[in-house]
């Protein structure tokens, strides 16, 4: 009798949980090709970044035609590639990892096509995708084609290397998404944290979110009273980040609570806003057509409406609309001439109509630049280090309202931020935040699209989800 590969699975998992030799060697051995396989998306990126900075971003300069073209032509090639001859390499590319950690897709077709989408072949199919997307400036970014790519790296070497062949399936996967993840941002800790959180969320939300709340809450309090200050020398220099706002007095907490608060909701409004417009754009386009000829201008029809909407935005913001959003947060934190609150709208059209069309990559970027923007009518005049405070608040909260991720966004803004000053602070917010989103929206885009794969696939249970 031939047994199943997910009886084998549960058979061989350790108790404890800990790797055995071979699967050590055999890990660490993985890190190199993983490194070269994601080398050419970081290229990409560091391509849609140059791209970006021809326009006037803020400046006297006019919007240079060419790079005008770029966006509209590179936006209608993608959206016909994306919804037709390439349609497998569309979006991030995680439900298949997300599907295979639920006990229902461990078996049968769902499981089958659940592999089937983390193929190695089709992550080399959506590098023509990845280049359309940053050539054209969409704003998606490198995250979650990373953390595919890196899932898929394991899945294709499992067959092949016994000791990985004997990780049980769900965490072999999460491991491979965590490493990708984590050495395209340079990153262990990332990458790590994304794993857990992301990846085994049902197995770790309640316990990390009520963790980071209660403990958050404790280290702020002792801070604001003193009670680090009696061990000074002891005391780690992160603390800084919380003296700097309580010391700031009530001209920062406000700011700091009403940013936590709004970022959270716009974090949940974002979420929503994605989930809409992604199906919308799929009912227009399966929606029977009259005639042939109307069915095959009706992809075309879309992709030339997705370009102009996408050009139209990015001509309104100044370029600001485009790519994943980097090059927005560190001038709100750190630039002198910083775009205002009306580059947001334009930002948030580009960001989910971006989602919605198929480009390859995850909101991380997005979701955190749009609460940068959001804190800029509360900056005003404020000395750097105290502007830098709240926009990295607000960036940090509607990041976890939109994601539910809290650990691994604190630490995500943090990096960005270039200091672990912020750290308590920050997650803090990012605790008080992911439920706020959570009560505008309830699924996070990762969570819509594993829900919509599992009724599409017809998996048994696959309205438990949300009830696990």
């Amino acid at each position: 009798m031939t047994i199943p590969a997910e009886a084998i699975d549960a058979a061989d998992a350790r108790r404890d949980g800990s790797l055995r030799l071979g699967q050590v060697v055999a890990l660490l051995l993985v890190s190199l090709p993983l490194l070269l396989l994601l080398q050419p998306y970081q290229w990409l990126s560091a391509l849609g970044f140059r791209l970006q900075q021809a326009w006037p971003l803020g400046g006297d300069g006019g919007i240079p035609g060419g790079s005008l073209l770029l966006v509209f032509a590179g936006t209608v090639l993608l959206t016909l590639l994306a919804n037709g001859p390439l349609k497998g390499g569309r979006g991030g590319g995680l439900t298949g990892v997300l599907a295979l950690q639920l006990e229902q897709v461990q078996q049968g077709p769902a499981r089958s096509a659940a592999l089937a989408s983390l193929d190695l072949r089709r992550q080399l199919a959506r590098l023509p995708l990845l280049l359309l997307t940053h050539g054209a400036g969409l704003t998606v970014g490198l995250e979650s084609p990373s953390a595919s790519l890196g899932a898929s790296l394991l899945l294709a070497l499992r067959e092949k290397v016994g000791p990985l062949k004997r990780l049980p399936l769900p965490v072999l996967l999460a491991t491979g998404a965590g490493a990708g993840l984590g050495i395209a941002f340079n990153s262990v800790l990332l990458g790590v944290t994304y794993a857990v959180e992301e990846l085994c969320r049902r197995r770790s939300a309640a316990l990390i979110n009520g963790t980071l709340l209660t403990t958050g809450l404790g280290v702020v309090v002792g801070a604001a009273t003193g009670l680090w200050q009696s061990t000074a020398e002891a005391a780690p220099a992160h603390h800084a980040g919380i003296s700097l706002l309580v010391g700031g007095g009530p001209h920062l907490i406000a700011p700091a609570l009403l940013l936590t608060f709004g970022a959270g909701w716009l974090g949940g409004v974002f979420s929503a806003a994605t989930a809409w417009m992604a199906k919308r754009w799929g009912q227009w386009l399966s929606t029977p057509a009259e005639a042939r000829r109307a069915a095959v201008s009706r992809p075309l029809m879309g992709a030339l409406v997705a370009a102009l909407v996408i050009s139209l935005a990015a001509v309104a913001s100044e370029g600001w609309s485009l790519n994943d959003g980097q090059l927005l947060i560190l001038r709100m934190a750190y630039g002198e001439d910083r775009p205002g609150l009306e580059i947001l709208p334009w930002r948030l059209l580009a960001s989910v109509l971006s989602i919605a069309i198929g480009a390859p990559g995850g909101v991380m970027h997005d979701a955190m630049s749009l609460g940068a923007l959001l804190a800029g009518p509360l900056i005003g005049d404020l000395p750097p280090l105290e502007r830098q405070l709240l926009v990295w608040t607000a960036a940090t909260a509607l990041f976890s309202g939109a994601c539910r991720t809290p650990l691994f966004c604190a630490l995500f803004v943090a990096q960005i931020a270039g200091t672990v000053a912020l750290v308590p602070l920050l997650l803090l917010v990012a605790a008080l935040a992911a439920p706020i989103g959570r009560w505008v929206s309830e699924d996070t885009w990762n969570e819509v699209q594993l829900e919509r794969w599992l009724e599409a696939h017809a998996a048994s249970g696959a309205r438990k989800l949300k009830d696990d």
